[in-house]
């Protein structure tokens, strides 16, 4: 695998920055050690100057929310003639816009949460999973179980926001490395909900990989996931979040294209117990962005 010189983007300008960083620099790390000749890109103002400046061959992707994982920065990279890790433009902005996603994955046959219709002064019932449309890391995500609940969030326009019903069962995770999904992940939070705080600070969560599901599920969520990933065209190592239900059937709730790479992230854990480690996964990662140049030329 010949890559060249190998630029990490992160950083950005999302209310994601400061994990984007955490990430970038746990692969930066992870690239050197393997004897990958690597860069950090610290992308905040001008971004196709900086990239163009820091003359990279091959670009490693870890931009978490807007501008760097809806599609703008894959796009940007495409004109520059620069491959990258990851999905691609359509897959990233697809992904990244959750009713958008929900709507490909439902008319594929896949399960997704009920939506609840939101007007002016709120849900029409309750309780309900409000979540911005265009948001990662589970910020701005919030359970309201009445109208005092919507009141306080003070919103006004609902337009940028959606509402899903609320669905039982164990929350899991299960990211698609090349298209082969890893061992699934569960994840079980202190405060009952998997939101930004959750995800990030440690001891908030416990995490049990495999998941504590009965085998036949955790087959089916795999199958699950490698499905969704398919039908959005999602490259890399996306993570395909759901619940396995009461019911037995799993309901996705979102794909991420970018996972995080922090020490707390679900891709890592779920990579160690298939036997790959953190400096693996990475170079994997790039080995991805590798043969999609070699897929381009062809």
């Amino acid at each position: 695998m010949n890559c060249g010189h190998v630029g990490v983007l992160m950083g950005g300008v999302s209310s994601e920055r400061e994990i984007s960083l955490r990430s970038g620099q746990a692969m930066l790390k992870a690239l050197h050690a393997r004897g990958v000749r690597a860069s950090s890109l610290d992308l905040q103002a001008d971004w196709p100057e900086q990239i163009r400046q820091a003359d990279i061959d091959t670009a490693v992707i870890a931009l978490h929310g807007r501008w760097g994982e809806d599609g703008c920065v894959q796009g940007l990279l495409e004109i520059m003639g620069i491959p990258y890790s990851g999905s691609g433009v359509t897959a990233s902005a697809l992904c990244m816009h959750k009713l958008l996603c929900k709507t490909v994955l439902n008319q594929a046959g896949l399960n997704t949460p009920v939506d609840i219709p939101l007007k002016d002064d709120g849900p029409i019932r309750y309780p309900v999973v409000l979540k911005p449309l265009s948001e990662g890391s589970s910020i701005g995500l919030h359970i309201l179980r009445n109208a005092a609940g919507w009141q306080q969030l003070a919103i006004g326009n609902p337009a940028g926001w959606m509402a899903e019903m609320p669905v039982k069962g164990a929350e899991v995770a299960i990211s698609v490395l090349n298209g082969c999904a890893l061992p699934p992940v569960e994840v079980a939070p202190h405060s009952g909900m998997y939101d930004f705080e959750s995800k990030y600070t440690r001891g908030a969560t416990e995490y049990f990989c495999p998941a504590r599901i009965p085998a036949e599920s955790l087959k089916l969520c795999m199958q699950r996931a490698e499905e969704a990933v398919h039908i959005t065209g999602c490259r890399g190592a996306p993570r395909v979040d759901m619940i396995m239900a009461d019911g037995g059937e799993p309901v996705i709730l979102e794909i991420n294209t970018i996972p995080g790479m922090t020490e707390t992230s679900l891709l890592p854990k779920a990579a160690a117990e298939a036997g790959i480690d953190f400096e693996e996964l990475c170079l994997r990662i790039l080995q991805g962005a590798a043969l999609e140049a070699v897929e381009a030329q062809r």
